[in-house]
């Protein structure tokens, strides 16, 4: 299979986000983001952007933060976008990527990209990030998440 890369803005990743997307939202900000065409079609996106959590934000890590195919996505898609955000980041001078999937997804497209599995986050019962009023919980917030590494 033969897909392109194609810089996109963030504006365009997150409509693609919002349509496509089985449980998150879009995002507020990125360091990069790029598109996957598949026979000229727009079949994958990826964010990429400074850790969410503060302890893992440093200059050299990036946190691809969304991966979004289309329903019934060509094979490897994911990989492919996964193992591209890593070669753009390498080219940037970065040294890590991270990423965090649900603890119920399998996570066969990261062990592929030969990402590995460090640990996984526990959900608790404190309110965190929402105490801003009006700050809207996704649906995922209850779900453990398991946190992959790529070293460059």
């Amino acid at each position: 299979m033969q897909f392109s890369v194609k810089p996109m803005t963030l504006k365009m990743v997150n409509e693609f986000v919002e349509q496509n997307h089985r449980h998150n939202k879009k995002v507020t900000g990125h360091r990069f983001s790029i598109g996957a065409e598949y026979d000229s079609k727009l079949v994958g996106v990826a964010i990429c952007g400074r850790p969410v959590a503060r302890k893992l934000d440093t200059d050299d890590t990036l946190e691809i933060t969304r991966l979004c195919v289309i329903e019934n996505a060509p094979k490897n898609l994911c990989s492919f976008l996964y193992a591209r955000c890593c070669q753009i980041w390498r080219l940037m001078g970065g040294k890590k990527v991270i990423t965090y999937t649900l603890e119920t997804e399998k996570g066969a497209s990261l062990r592929a990209s030969n990402f590995r599995h460090v640990s996984t986050t526990k959900y608790g019962n404190n309110i965190g990030w929402h105490t801003r009023k009006g700050r809207v919980r996704q649906n995922t917030e209850k779900i453990n998440k398991l946190r992959w590494e790529y070293q460059l």
